[in-house]
Order: structure tokens, then C-alpha cells, then sequence
């Protein structure tokens, strides 16, 4: 505990842990409970996949900072986390971990105040919820918390940037590797093998969902589907590649077009998301909106004749994340107010499907916001990738 192996300096920890404390102040609360690994991580470096089964943290506003935890996570606690007061929420048919919830906040002198809760996160189950709202009903008043640590952590430090950098950096060298591997007749298996050699022995972390990678006509599904396939003549892989340094994570994304004949619909389709992108990128600037991008890329598909194929969004923030998905809100889609400001970074994936033909077409890469042109640190090739023509 005294030595934890923690990838920021503890003056930016502290730094963090004041400002949520100043929230919390500003809104009347005398402490938070959390679930959301993603916040717990940024406050105290704490690094674990246990909160999918159960672990939760307090961040009280005199200073309380308490992580409530089973034992399968004590060693990642000690190994991770600046925090040094961990409580034993333990594993036993006749205990809920409400109840141990309650009798942590009681520790603090929580009786009557104003706690707020994560309600918004993998790491809270609805059944959970319940149980803390009826354990903590005649002890204090449990009041629904917004997401303000996930609004915080969109403005990313100095050293957050270095690790998205980096990330991006290993992802394009890994994607290169992973497109030497594309030809006819190659076993998807082979192509995901390349790319997660290539991962692990440049030292980046498992991205925190499993990467869409498919040909034929699961080359559609822009989500992971089980079941490897063999590239066939005239055919088309999509690749939606991403990884982590340190959890922060980068993505791209790409077609790749199998020989001997290609489509004119998907030279069509490209030919038409290059611009897109572009447009994108210029108005990726402090001030405008999420939305304003949005309509940027709706407004380019739809003049080359491709609206048919838009999707309802382009893009989303990108952070230290972990499973299910490496997607964090807000999202790039129609009308979002979100205003852009320097220091956030974003995955802009432009996906035209058009499931009549069965083809589709994606373009993606990630930047950082600068106070002028976008930082790009991920890239992709702006010529259709062809391969066996």
C-alpha cells in the first residue's frame, strides 16, 4: 500500500480528488458512492475487472476515501490504488454487501447526510441498487448522482494524452501488421494473430472490448461475432481495431477490398467517406458540437448520393476504459450540444452500410483536440486498400 504501482503522480490524483470533492460540496452531498471503475481508477489508480461482480468506493467531502471491496480484489488494491483505508465486503449467504455499505458510511458519520450514488455504470446491477436504496432508507438520504467525474475525465492531463499517444502509436504499427496478413484464401484467425502479436510485444493492454473483425457477410457486423472465416475472391474484411496503454484507449478502422474484381459501389462509398472524414477533422475545434461534426459527415455521405447508408452516429470519446466497451459518452450524433474543448480526444468511425448490396465502407481515426488543427494519432490509408486485383 505504501508503494503502489500507479501510472500517475499522486499530486494529479490529489488534484482530482479535490475537484470531485468541490462538486460535491457545490451540490449539497457529503459523499459519493462509487461503481464506476473507469472514476475509481482516475481517483486512485485502483485497477481491477472485480467490480463486474462487486466493488465499491467513498469519496467523502470532509476527505473520507474508503474502498469497500471482497477479498478476490485485496491484492489489486494493494498492487494499484493510493487509497489506503479497504474495507472487506465479504462473500457470505447471510450478508449483502448493502449492508456493508451501510455500516461504511456509518464508520464516517454518515447517518442524515446527503450521499450520492452512481446509478449510470456497468458496476451497479439494478437488483444492488435496490438493496442499498432499502438498507440505507432510515439511515441516510441516497440521492442519484449525475456523471460529473465522467464530464471531468473528458478534458483529459498531460500525461493521459501521453498514454493515448502511445496507444495510438502501437495501434498503427499493429494494423499495419494486421493488413500484411490480409490476402485471399487468409484465415481471419491468422489476421486477429498478427494483430495481438504485435499488441502484447509492444507492451499495450488488451483493449477493453474485443474488436469487430469480419469478411464475407459479417463484414456488416460492426459489433464482435463469434465463428473465424477464410477470405474469398471479390470479397471485403472490415477491421475496427483497437488497443490501450495504461487503459487509454485508441482505435481506427477500415475496409479491405479482396480481388481480382472490386465493386465500383465500394470505390463509390470510400471515395465518399475520405471528404467526409476530412470535413470532420476541420471542424474538430474548441467551441463547436458534437452535433455540428455530425452533420458534417451527414451532409458529405448524403451529396455523393450514399445517405441510404448513414449511421446515427460517427464517433464517441475515448478514455481509460474497461469491458464491455472502450465506447464512453458523450457520442457524435444529431443535435448533441456537447461543446468540443482542447485536451479531449475522440474515435471518429464513419460506417456506411448498405445492406441491399451487402457492402459496407469505414474510414476511422482518432484525435486529440488542440487549440487549433485536431492532433491525429491513429491512421488509416485515404486509398482503398485492395489486395488480389
Amino acid at each position: 500500500m505504501t508503494n503502489p504501482n500507479i501510472h500517475f503522480t499522486r499530486e494529479e490524483f490529489e488534484n482530482r480528488q479535490y475537484r470531485t470533492r468541490a462538486y460535491l460540496d457545490e451540490q449539497n452531498l457529503d459523499g459519493l458512492l462509487l461503481f464506476k471503475i473507469e472514476d475509481m481508477y482516475w481517483l486512485t489508480g485502483f485497477d481491477s475487472d472485480g467490480f463486474c461482480i462487486f466493488h465499491s468506493m467513498f469519496v467523502g467531502v470532509n476527505g473520507e476515501l474508503t474502498h469497500l471491496s471482497r477479498t478476490a480484489d485485496l491484492a489489486n488494491v494493494a498492487y494499484s490504488s493510493i487509497c489506503e483505508d479497504v474495507r472487506i465486503a465479504p462473500d457470505d449467504a447471510e450478508l449483502r454487501w448493502s449492508s456493508c455499505i451501510k455500516d461504511m458510511l456509518v464508520s464516517h458519520g454518515m447517518q442524515g447526510k446527503r450521499i450520492g450514488i452512481q446509478v449510470d455504470t456497468m458496476g451497479l446491477t439494478p437488483k444492488l441498487f435496490l438493496e442499498i436504496q432499502a438498507e440505507l432508507e432510515d439511515c441516510c438520504e441516497l440521492v442519484v448522482a449525475d456523471n460529473f467525474i465522467q464530464k471531468m475525465r473528458m478534458v483529459k492531463s498531460e500525461q493521459e494524452l501521453a498514454y493515448h499517444r502511445k496507444a495510438g502509436e502501437i495501434l498503427d504499427i499493429a494494423l499495419g501488421d494486421a493488413l500484411l496478413a490480409v490476402q485471399p484464401g487468409a484465415y481471419e484467425g491468422d489476421i486477429y494473430g498478427a494483430f495481438y502479436n504485435k499488441l502484447f510485444s509492444m507492451g499495450a493492454d488488451l483493449p477493453a472490448h474485443i474488436p469487430p473483425l469480419g469478411c464475407g457477410e459479417s463484414a456488416l457486423n460492426v459489433r464482435y461475432t463469434s465463428g473465424r472465416k477464410y477470405l474469398v475472391e471479390n470479397d471485403q474484411l472490415t477491421l475496427e481495431l483497437g488497443l490501450a496503454y495504461r487503459h487509454y484507449h485508441a482505435g481506427s478502422m477500415c475496409v479491405a477490398l479482396i480481388g481480382p474484381e472490386i465493386s465500383e459501389l465500394h470505390l463509390k462509398m470510400h471515395a465518399a467517406l475520405v471528404p467526409a472524414l476530412a470535413a470532420i477533422q476541420d471542424l474538430l475545434r474548441p467551441g463547436k458540437t458534437m452535433g455540428e461534426v455530425y452533420d458534417a459527415y451527414r451532409m458529405v455521405v448524403t451529396d455523393h448520393g450514399l445517405g441510404h447508408t448513414l449511421q446515427d452516429a460517427c464517433g464517441y470519446t475515448m478514455g481509460a476504459t474497461w469491458p464491455p466497451t472502450w465506447m464512453e459518452q458523450p457520442m457524435f450524433y444529431k443535435g448533441n450540444p456537447t461543446v468540443i474543448e482542447t485536451n479531449m480526444t475522440f474515435f471518429n468511425m464513419l460506417i456506411l452500410n448498405d445492406f441491399e448490396s451487402g457492402l459496407i465502407m469505414c474510414l476511422g481515426e482518432q484525435t486529440i483536440i488542440t487549440d487549433g488543427q485536431p492532433e491525429v494519432i491513429t491512421h488509416v490509408p485515404r486509398e482503398p486498400i485492395v489486395v488480389g486485383a
